[in-house]
């Protein structure tokens, strides 16, 4: 008997290994989306409209001349108090009394002279004489 091959069972063979070696190919970077500006988001509007700011009620004019009666001049037994009561003296108070009195240094009495004073609304003289020390005193 005859023995017919059959050509669709014949195995395909895969073709044999080239000894040539492919060129390396050259890294390539990974490209990255471009970045966006770096910017504050937009507010969202406010669906509600701005209401007008409330007036304070009105007081009496009585109430606050009262209120500035008590608080006119320094508290008792303050700094503030303690040198109004030297520069008050007729021949007011040198720099050397307060600086000893209050336990304060040059520059210290002259700045508050110069500002607490000022700013208090009170019109402070000074005064050197000829070979006397830096005196102060309370214009009337």
């Amino acid at each position: 008997m005859k023995t017919i091959e059959n050509e669709a069972s014949t195995t395909l063979e895969a073709p044999a290994a080239t000894t040539e070696t492919p060129e390396p190919k050259a890294p390539t970077k990974a490209k990255a989306a471009k970045q966006a500006r770096r910017v504050a988001p937009a507010k969202a509007k406010s669906g509600k409209k701005a209401t007008p700011a409330k007036k304070p009620a009105k007081t009496s004019k009585s109430k606050k001349t009262a209120k500035a009666k008590e608080s006119a001049g320094p508290r008792e037994g303050s700094k503030t108090a303690q040198v109004l009561a030297m520069l008050q003296r007729k021949n007011g108070a040198t720099l050397a009394e307060i600086m000893e009195k209050m336990g304060w240094q040059k520059h210290t009495v002259r700045g508050f002279m110069a500002g607490a004073m000022k700013k208090a609304g009170y019109s402070v003289e000074s005064f050197k004489p000829e070979g006397g020390e830096r005196t102060y005193r309370l214009n009337p």
